[in-house]
């Protein structure tokens, strides 16, 4: 229990950073390495240490890739550093997928991200409003919301409110207290969307979107997924905000395409272990403004083909959970005990399906904001990563019939993957630059 609560406290300090709060900003006190520490203590100390998902293994690989990319490019001290910065984030993945070992805890997880974009909604609307939220953290320039630390971007900020906006609609679905609950749940929904909305973020209201989209295919198939997320970006194109500008030509797209294709040009230079992590704004005046451009060049093939991989499993998990058809009697025992077993299995199944669905539309809601933005290390994916994986395992142990993963038989695919993921980005940039 302990390990779970530290680890807990740990994401509650990354989410929420109040030890970035002016009041405590020159305070000395560690926070966040003191609540890590604590966890990894509590942690040594269980019994639960579980590392049979692939993405364990695939995140130690990428870890060693960045540290690598640097040192190969000339500077042994600069992997050391790397090392050091990126694996409180690799500990904390593991941590968290091991320590939450019940629907119960994966609900609670979720319950934490949730009130914590709330929390971060509300600082945006109290910033808007006065022009400096409690945090003294000011309107950016153009009027756009934004918090402290790695939510100081207002497109990060709308990042955090998209992945919760899943959370809200399954914490709904569950009713009781007279219909209350669901409410509750709307209000906290709308409430958040009202905070990507202060983002003024295209990337955010985009994943918006897709996530509509992606969940409508999911349940009531393609034609009408279609329809609902090109009548949601029409409507949205209505709106005055910054997703009017969204085109090729505009000023903001074109410093993107540009990045990319520089991005590429990086990597097909250096092509096994790229320019080196954290080194592409010396190459090119922005950033890559694309997570997967982002890690092709500083890290090569040697770090893209794990961390593909690593992002692909999360999907891939989620998708066999989904799909999956468990062997669920249908109620036709021969008495009453027996015929009750049957239901409560179908309805425990009805649930893990459901947050497997959660999980999978949080994942395409950060995977189109990371799409035009350079969070290929940020913390915040490999915590969502985590429950990802958690709940993976959880639904292995009480479901057999659940297929798992094995990287062993994975790793020819995840090289031919990477081909073809490497070869469309490259005729999609293409297109996009004969638009110029």
């Amino acid at each position: 229990m302990s390990a779970f609560v530290f680890i807990v406290a740990y994401l509650i300090l990354v989410l929420i950073r109040p030890q970035e709060y002016p009041r405590w900003a020159d305070s000395g006190v560690p926070f966040m390495p003191v609540a890590l520490i604590l966890a990894v203590l509590a942690w040594l100390a269980s019994r639960n240490k579980r590392f049979d998902e692939p993405q364990y293994p695939l995140l130690v690989l990428f870890t060693v890739a960045t540290g690598i990319s640097v040192a190969v490019n000339g500077w042994l001290g600069g992997a050391v550093e790397q090392y050091k910065q990126f694996m409180p984030t690799l500990v904390a993945f593991v941590l968290l997928a091991n320590a939450i070992t019940t629907r119960r805890r994966t609900e609670q997880v979720m319950v934490v991200f949730i009130l914590s974009a709330l929390l971060l909604a509300w600082h945006g609307v109290e910033q808007s409003a006065l022009g400096v939220g409690w945090t003294g953290m000011p309107l950016v320039e153009d009027g756009r919301i934004q918090y402290v630390g790695i939510f100081s971007d207002p497109n990060d900020l709308g990042m955090l409110f998209v992945i919760c906006l899943p959370m809200t609609v399954y914490m709904g679905s569950r009713g009781g207290m007279m219909g209350m609950r669901r409410l509750l749940w709307v209000a906290v929904g709308a409430f958040l969307l009202y905070g990507v909305y202060l983002t003024n973020s295209r990337g955010a209201m985009l994943a918006v979107v897709v996530m509509a989209g992606a969940h409508v295919w999911l349940r009531r198939g393609p034609m009408l997924a279609g329809l609902i997320a090109a009548g949601s970006l029409a409507t949205m194109r209505l709106m005055p905000s910054r997703l009017t500008d969204l085109d090729v030509q505009e000023g903001s797209a074109t410093g993107r395409v540009e990045a990319w294709y520089e991005g590429f040009r990086m990597f097909l230079e250096n092509p096994l272990f790229g320019v080196g992590t954290g080194s592409f704004e010396e190459y090119h005046t922005l950033t890559a403004h694309n997570s997967l451009v982002l890690v092709l060049a500083e890290n090569g093939l040697f770090g893209f083909i794990p961390w593909l991989a690593f992002v692909g499993y999360c999907f891939w998990m989620m998708l066999r959970l989904v799909r999956h058809s468990p062997e669920v009697a249908d109620g036709g025992g021969d008495d009453a005990n027996e015929e009750a077993n049957d239901i409560a299995a179908a309805q425990s199944w009805a649930t893990d399906r459901a947050i497997a669905w959660t999980l999978l539309v949080s994942l395409a809601g950060f995977a189109t904001c990371a799409f035009f933005l350079s969070r290929s290390y940020l913390i915040l994916f490999y915590l969502l990563a985590a429950v990802v994986v958690a709940h993976f395992t959880d639904v292995r142990q009480r479901w057999p019939d659940v297929v798992p993963f094995r990287l062993s038989q994975d790793i020819p695919r995840w090289g031919l993957y990477s081909g073809v993921a490497v070869v469309v980005f490259y005729l999609i940039l293409k297109v996009l630059l004969a638009r110029l």
